[in-house]
């Protein structure tokens, strides 16, 4: 397999746009770590564009360099990383782009890789789970968004991108007792609109209780619920404050910054069985910055960072 280009030597301007200037593979077999697009966004209820989300997290990425301060790990040193290129969908065809992502998904969860996923709306997390299910069995969800997406249906029709947690946990495809959603905040529709997925035992932390209790306390929390099952984690940009990520499609004032975001991840990847990832609602139309790619292309450095730094720690155990 081709190295990965040293950004010393040639531009991050230069060449063609893979995440991170990662090699481009077709197959995940033998890599740590596969790193796939699906460029759908046709379950926005509110702000088109989340399509060109992929794109623009390739090319934001081009600046991040492999070395975390933070954690003090190389990913180079420690992991095998390939972008996988995309999956393919249907604009406009809801079930049967699910079919297609589950479909094109499964064979990567069952390679040994760990998959990343840049969405795209949040109605793909359902195919992705979906092929998660299949290859892996159930799984315990860590979700950052301002939205809880359990809304069991909009405009008389069942996919939306705010309805994938309800049809996951209906199709068990998660473990809602060992599952928790991070930063839900603001207005609802209803007093009772988290009423049903809190019965069926999601823990559901507030963004007003995230910010009372810090990163560190909602982290641990966090952890506890998993108790050493698999996990797969689901960030929504949304999570990020409307003025930290503007350009997504249904922004939210009150939220947490891009250190915050960055922090959770830190805190948590490392310590779990972190099984697949998925980055959701880019919409690079709407912030000209750019800041929006960057942070959402940061996030996915964080956990390949928590990634090498997990596999370091085995490393170091089993010497």
């Amino acid at each position: 397999m081709a190295s990965r280009p040293n950004s010393l030597q040639s531009p991050r301007f230069c060449g063609i746009r893979t995440f991170m200037r990662q090699s481009q593979r077709e197959c995940p077999d033998g890599m740590d770590v596969a790193l796939v697009g699906v460029p759908f966004d046709s379950g926005v209820s509110y702000r088109p564009g989340a399509r060109f989300g992929p794109a623009a997290l390739r090319e934001a990425s081009t600046i991040l360099k492999p070395y975390c301060p933070v954690l003090d790990v190389d990913i180079q040193q420690w992991l095998t990383i390939a972008d996988c290129g995309d999956i393919d969908t249907v604009p406009g065809y809801m079930a049967e782009s699910l079919d297609m992502i589950r479909d094109g998904l499964t064979p990567f969860f069952s390679s040994g890789a760990v998959p990343v996923v840049m969405g795209g709306d949040h109605s793909i997390t359902l195919g992705v789970l979906r092929a998660v299910k299949a290859a892996l069995g159930p799984v315990a969800l860590v979700h950052f968004d301002a939205h809880s997406d359990t809304i069991p249906e909009y405009y008389g029709k069942p996919y939306n991108h705010g309805t994938p947690f309800y049809h996951a946990i209906n199709e068990g495809l998660i473990l809602p007792e060992h599952s928790t959603q991070v930063g839900i905040r603001g207005p609802l529709y209803s007093r009772e609109a988290l009423d049903w997925p809190r019965s069926h035992g999601l823990r559901i932390i507030m963004g007003e209780e995230v910010h009372r209790r810090g990163v560190e306390s909602v982290a641990r929390e966090v952890l506890e619920r998993v108790a050493g099952r698999p996990v797969y984690v689901s960030f929504d940009i949304d999570f990020l404050d409307a003025s930290c990520a503007p350009g997504t499609g249904t922004p939210e004032v009150e939220g947490f910054t891009s250190y915050e975001g960055l922090s959770f991840m830190r805190a948590i990847c490392p310590q779990c069985r972190l099984v697949g990832m998925d980055l959701v609602e880019v919409l690079p139309d709407r912030d000209v910055s750019g800041n929006t790619s960057h942070a959402g292309a940061s996030v996915f450095q964080s956990l390949l960072a928590s990634l090498a730094l997990r596999k370091s720690r085995q490393a170091g155990a089993r010497a």
